[in-house]
């Protein structure tokens, strides 16, 4: 495959490579070299400075290198100037040449391998929602239009949604739809179903594409969860199912069930129910996480699922093919780290098949509307309010720390917890103007 890679990047005149990793945070890094020095990367790997990237390694470990994954090569359309330029997406070794174990993309890449033994093949989906601001602005939170749910765009929001498509197909991402979601200056993007770890490696690009290209129309795309009050969050809903590694049948079908659902779909979906509150603070990663999910917004508060449902943590939509059947979390959003996220929640699915477990009865009504009776007899639990209690619960995950390893595990609680205790001596005008003139 090398020499074939070599050809391509002759053939499409590239004279630069970018190598691109995600931090632990999810925050694509790269690193530019010249085309000629690129052979000698894909024989030895790349040196960077590991202490200097957020959540890897100490001072006394931190030689780490870069080892581009073929498989992952583009071409950046925008990048033309002075010479073309690609890209790769790189797994990082430690100077013995064995796998960093901090790196987010090994850690989806053992988990996959392990559940493909089973014989699964695990499939995701994911909605991408963005709000796109004025740059110029000094709110930093004008929005680009006035907009509503599926609303034609403005000529300006047309450009730039046209341009993010056509820049995604260099990235081999086949946008499948893309239109306007109900927050002002809010769009959402979904992209074609695929394998985890290509789906993964594929929201590191698209995140990386949209913030480009909105600087160069002078705007500022964020992924952040609640950028606005009293305005619809942004979240990353996931479809998902598993498919027969031999067969290439999709296991999450049954013809006969009520839901077209079959058993091992509903395992799956108990052991995600079951773990949920554990694989939070993965999934939703951030203080402002938490301001999303509350009710309201049709953010999931209550740990449900059901079809018709919107109000559910798990929700079934309907299909007409046998491929398409599926289950949608909808509680992830896209400030979570894609490569740890997809790992966990296949970890809680698969606990979920292998221990036999079954989900609840479903909930198709409102649940933002029942009373606190009805939700305690229906033994109706919550997801955690904050990121602290978020946090508590990861602490004690048995699921989450096999899954991670002890050392990613341990250097996550601490970058989280720092995170926490910055919030909290925050003082915010909210505070000013409730308390200052009364106390």
């Amino acid at each position: 495959m090398q020499a074939e890679i070599l050809k391509k990047l002759e053939k499409d005149g590239i004279e630069f490579i970018s190598l691109q990793f995600a931090d632990l945070l999810g925050v694509v890094k790269e690193i530019i070299i010249p085309l000629s020095k690129l052979e000698d990367v894909l024989e030895h790997g790349l040196w960077f400075d590991g202490s200097s990237i957020e959540g890897f390694a100490r001072i006394y470990e931190s030689d780490l290198f870069l080892k581009p994954d073929l498989s992952t090569y583009s071409v950046i359309p925008w990048l033309a100037e002075n010479g073309k330029t690609a890209c790769f997406i790189c797994d990082i070794y430690n100077h013995n040449g064995k796998p960093f174990e901090r790196d987010a993309r090994y850690i989806l890449k053992k988990t996959i391998s392990e559940i493909r033994k089973e014989g699964f093949e695990y499939n995701v989906g994911p909605e991408v929602e963005f709000y796109l601001f004025r740059k110029d602005d000094k709110t930093k939170t004008l929005p680009m239009d006035y907009g509503s749910y599926f609303d034609m765009t403005s000529h300006e929001g047309y450009r730039f949604i046209k341009e993010i498509i056509k820049s995604l197909k260099n990235f081999k991402i086949n946008v499948e739809t893309s239109h306007h979601e109900v927050g002002e200056g809010q769009y959402e993007i979904d992209f074609e179903y695929g394998p985890a770890l290509q789906i993964a490696d594929k929201l590191l690009m698209l995140k990386y594409t949209l913030k480009k290209i909105a600087q160069m129309y002078g705007l500022q795309a964020t992924f952040m969860p609640k950028p606005i009050m009293n305005a619809p969050g942004s979240g990353m809903h996931v479809h998902q199912s598993l498919f027969d590694v031999k067969t290439g049948k999709n296991l999450f079908h049954d013809q006969e069930d009520k839901y077209k659902l079959s058993k091992i779909a509903y395992n799956f979906t108990a052991g995600q129910m079951k773990y949920i509150k554990e694989i939070c603070a993965i999934l939703c990663p951030t203080v402002n996480s938490y301001k999303r999910l509350i009710s309201g917004f049709e953010a999931p508060v209550y740990i449900t699922w059901g079809s018709m449902n919107r109000s559910s943590l798990i929700r079934v939509p309907k299909w007409s093919k046998e491929k398409s059947a599926r289950i949608e979390l909808r509680c992830p959003d896209s400030s979570c780290n894609p490569y740890l996220a997809f790992a966990v929640m296949l970890r809680a699915g698969f606990e979920g098949i292998k221990n036999n477990l079954m989900p609840p009865e479903p909930v198709e009504e409102n649940v933002y509307k029942m009373e606190d009776s009805r939700l305690n007899e229906k033994n109706i639990d919550i997801l955690p309010n904050s990121l602290w209690e978020a946090l508590e619960e990861l602490k004690s995950s048995k699921i989450v720390y096999e899954t991670l390893g002890k050392s990613l595990f341990e250097k996550y609680i601490e970058i989280k917890t720092k995170e926490w205790n910055e919030f909290k001596m925050q003082v915010t005008a909210w505070e000013i103007k409730k308390y200052l003139e009364i106390y």
